[in-house]
């Protein structure tokens, strides 16, 4: 349960004696005891279904229903091979599922262990690191510069702590914390006395005390709240649902009429039951159940390859039919990593590699921006305020050839500290927007200040250009903030730089006189392959919508950059959504590209608005105020790299790079596994439509029963299960992401769909029953092994009809190698039946001749050549 005590509100003494905590730390002993007690800190995940619950899951279904009823109707008519083998496939369906189920869950909890961080405590007096899950309520723990706060925590002593709690509170800018005592109703956002679970200190360091962990921490009670919700069916799950549903019905309708019409013809009881059940053996696609999820599955290991990890099989399909992606801007269409652009200083605007050391103005910039600096690049990483490493990242790759500061041709930061040590600083802080150092520049005390443009120009008193130092004046000024607004307009975040030489003791009363040196702007840059990925997006009539805690000048020009804002859209604030009804909203979405500086409950509003369209919505997110809206959305994407656990398991999704274009890709894979399962659907269907009109034909023409409840599941589980899969297997082509999305309401049995399966399917017939006529001028038994010939190996065929909408010369008979195999293993299984004595037995088939043969491949092609003919024609035409 969430602790309700208000510690933010308790005097430091009280705190340390309410956990009975010295500045030593706990003892072990004591540790282990709370430990035992309070159990490890760690989120309590909803409870999860096991391995069995899932497998029983998987026969929750209409289609499932429907082959476990055709099962029964089989055994009472005797035929106890038609059952088993119906519940074999059930079988193997449910285990393919579970399997699927285990291995995302698995994935999932190799991504939990690589973001598991550790902690520095103090324990018996000594500073040792442990793993966060051991943390306890009472432990001291010392926070620096680039740690994840395990646990919910009372601040002891603050050392210029700067923490970002964007997972928490959705807000990005860095909060700086202080130690005080605050009232007992100061809201969650403005305890800066205390850090939560799930942040990130960006600066500075403290130490801290324990006040709780695991689901007893703010973001325990978000994830509690969490395993409460529920996820939304899937478009294909919902087809299929009303798929299942008319199926059932017709199925019910004619077995009744054929069972009906062979009693009127004063058949035997059993033998009219068996023409039902044969009709309903007919019309029921056995395998369907089953290629879907093989089909999703292979999908789902095509997607973890390109970097989406996918928890829920039937997501998959989902991304297919999204119309709208919400994505944040940090990390997942940027590169999370502040990059300096350009410079203005001396007059002139110039990039950073045209920096030049000989340059005095250039020289004292540089200098401002590595040692009024805390920050530092270790081993690639930057450690500190990513506003300041990525200063140090420009000084490094400036080239230069002085010795006093260099390395191998390039200006080293160490150096440059060793030689000017600091004397003195005055951190940053939000109220003087600046931060001011002292050092020792050969021999001669000098202030380095850098801060907010609009409050440095007013301290300053001089400007420093390379042949003088001139008196700082209106025009200079104006001069200064015209280019800061032309840098702020394209999305950059810009600096001023600025020094004096002074030997008082530093404080803020000082923070004055200073000599302009400069402006440095830098930016959150697009990824390079989040541009394509846009553009990708808008060609699929997908539209990409850009919500950030940034302010709204910087999301507009990093979204025009990327390609998401044009003319003529519109960019919201969440205080200007505030302000509008939902109507409103409604009426102006489709124009927002852009949203800025919103809340959790904004971005719920949002995709709620976009569903109420009728669009499929997706939503990415990281932090754990991300974790509602995902689950909302039609598929939540979380981040694999920044994503915490809460956001993860709201998730459909989760991006294993954090990457925008990975999504693309998804998408892309996702309409592919609905286009190859539709088409996959109508094989089947189209095949079994043959079966029911030849069944209902030789039932209204009072004729022998054509097929065996044995043939037709041969045909329905084996032969047609082969072709189906290979379809599922057709690999994407470019024009799927030229399409537009479509309409998650349409159903599968389309009018184009239901026209093609029972012209497809009634040609099938047609040849069949030339078949069963020929073999029936010999006797019943060869009518049937005629029609059940043709009938497999016209299947067989119609497998390559069903590939695409294409003709086969048009996509290629190789292009899909599956389809090939798939042909060739069904057409051997059917000359085991019929050659094999002990298969000709059991599926009671006549001895064919060879001119049978001839007749039963000729008849058998014949729907196959028109189909394609009828296709050729079509791509003349276009």
């Amino acid at each position: 349960m969430q602790n309700e005590k208000k510690y933010w509100s308790y005097p430091e003494a009280e705190i340390l004696k309410c956990f009975k905590v010295t500045e030593d730390g706990l003892t072990e002993e004591k540790a282990e005891k709370i430990l035992n007690e309070k159990g490890e800190n760690v989120l309590r995940e909803g409870k999860k279904k096991s391995v069995l619950q899932v497998f029983l899951g998987q026969f929750c279904d209409l289609l499932v229903i429907i082959l476990i009823a055709a099962a029964v109707i089989s055994m009472f008519s005797g035929n106890v091979s038609s059952t088993v083998v119906i519940l074999v496939v059930l079988v193997m369906n449910a285990v393919l599922g579970t399997i699927q189920h285990v291995k995302a869950e698995k994935s999932l909890e190799s991504l939990k262990k690589l973001s598991s961080p550790n902690a520095k405590v103090i324990r018996d007096g000594v500073k040792k690191e442990l793993p966060s899950q051991q943390i306890v309520p009472g432990d001291i723990i010392i926070l620096e510069a680039g740690d994840m706060v395990v646990a919910d925590c009372y601040i002891l002593n603050n050392y210029s702590l700067q923490v970002n709690e964007s997972s928490l509170t959705g807000e990005s800018v860095n909060i700086e914390k202080s130690k005080c005592v605050l009232d007992e109703n100061t809201a969650l956002a403005d305890r800066i006395n205390m850090v939560y679970s799930g942040s990130l200190v960006t600066y500075g360091r403290a130490e801290v005390v324990v006040t709780a962990t695991g689901m007893d921490t703010e973001i325990g009670r978000i994830a509690d709240l969490m395993n409460l919700s529920k996820e939304r069916k899937t478009p294909l799950q919902e087809s299929l649902d009303k798929f299942s549903k008319k199926l059932a019905i017709l199925i019910i309708i004619i077995s009744i009429i054929v069972f009906a019409l062979g009693l009127y013809r004063h058949m035997q009881l059993l033998d009219a039951l068996m023409f039902a059940v044969a009709l309903a053996v007919a019309a029921i696609p056995e395998a369907l159940g089953s290629i879907v999820t093989i089909v999703q599955a292979f999908g789902t290991q095509k997607m973890a390859k390109e970097n989406a990890i996918i928890k829920n099989l039937k997501a998959v399909e989902s991304l297919g039919c999204v119309s709208v992606i919400c994505s944040d801007k940090t990390g997942t269409l940027t590169q999370n990593k502040m990059t300096v652009q350009n410079l203005y200083a001396d007059g002139k605007v110039f990039s950073p590699e045209e920096l030049d050391t000989k340059n005095c103005v250039h020289r004292y910039l540089l200098y401002d921006a590595v040692l009024a600096n805390d920050s530092e690049v270790v081993n690639g990483k930057g450690i500190g305020d990513p506003t300041e490493y990525a200063l140090i990242e420009m000084c490094q790759k400036i080239k230069s050839d002085d010795g006093k500061i260099c390395r191998d041709g390039r200006i080293d930061e160490d150096i440059l500290r060793e030689k000017m040590l600091r004397i003195e600083e005055i951190p940053f802080d939000s109220d003087r927007k600046l931060m001011s150092a002292k050092h020792s520049i050969d021999g001669i005390d000098t202030v380095f200040t850098k801060g907010a443009v609009d409050v440095l120009i007013d301290k300053c008193e001089y400007v420093s250009y390379s042949d003088e130092i001139r008196k700082m004046t209106a025009d200079e000024k104006e001069i200064i903030r015209e280019q800061n607004r032309i840098f702020s307009e394209n999305g950059l975040r810009v600096l001023a730089f600025a020094y004096k030489e002074m030997t008082d003791k530093l404080s803020i009363e000082k923070e004055n006189g200073f000599t302009f040196l400069g402006l440095i702007s830098m930016v959150d840059p697009p990824r390079e392959e989040s541009i394509k990925a846009v553009q990708k997006a808008k060609e699929a009539g997908i539209k990409t919508v850009m919500i950030t805690g940034d302010h709204k000048t910087t999301a507009v020009a990093i979204a025009e950059k990327i390609g998401i804002y044009s003319k003529g859209d519109i960019a919201l604030t969440g205080a200007q959504l505030d302000e509008i009804s939902d109507e409103q909203l409604a009426e102006k979405i489709e124009k927002i590209s852009v949203y800025a500086r919103v809340s959790p409950e904004h971005k719920i509003r949002i995709v709620d608005a976009w569903q109420k369209k009728g669009r499929i919505a997706a939503m990415t997110g990281d932090g754990v105020n991300d974790a509602p809206a995902l689950k909302k959305a039609d598929v939540g994407v979380a981040m694999g790299i920044t994503g915490t656990e809460v956001a993860k398991d709201a998730a459909a999704m989760v991006l294993s790079d954090d990457n925008f274009a990975t999504i693309i890709k998804a998408v892309a894979n996702g309409r592919n596994v609905y286009r190859n399962i539709k088409n996959a659907i109508l094989f089947l269907l189209s095949g079994n439509t043959a079966a029911i009109l030849c069944v209902l034909y030789t039932s209204i023409m009072a004729l022998p029963v054509p097929f065996a409840p044995v043939h037709l599941l041969f045909i329905n589980l084996l032969t047609d299960s082969l072709p189906a899969l290979a379809i599922g297997m057709e690999p994407a082509d470019p024009g799927l992401l030229k399409n537009k999305p479509r309409d998650p309401s349409e159903g599968i049995l389309t009018k184009d769909f239901l026209a093609k399966m029972f012209s497809q399917g009634a040609l099938i017939a047609a040849v069949t029953m030339c078949a069963y006529y020929i073999g029936y001028s010999q006797n019943a038994a060869m009518a049937s092994t005629m029609a059940f010939s043709v009938l497999t190996l016209a299947r067989l065929f119609h497998g390559f009809n069903c590939r695409r909408k294409e003709s086969i010369f048009k996509i290629g008979f190789l292009s899909n190698k599956y389809s090939i195999g798939a042909f060739i293993a069904g057409t051997f299984l059917l000359l085991v039946v019929l050659f094999v004595p002990v298969m000709s037995s059991v599926f009671s088939v006549s001895t064919l001749t060879t001119g049978n043969m001839v007749k039963i491949l000729g008849l058998a092609f014949i729907p196959t050549a028109v189909i394609q003919i009828v296709k050729m024609i079509g791509e003349g035409r276009k």
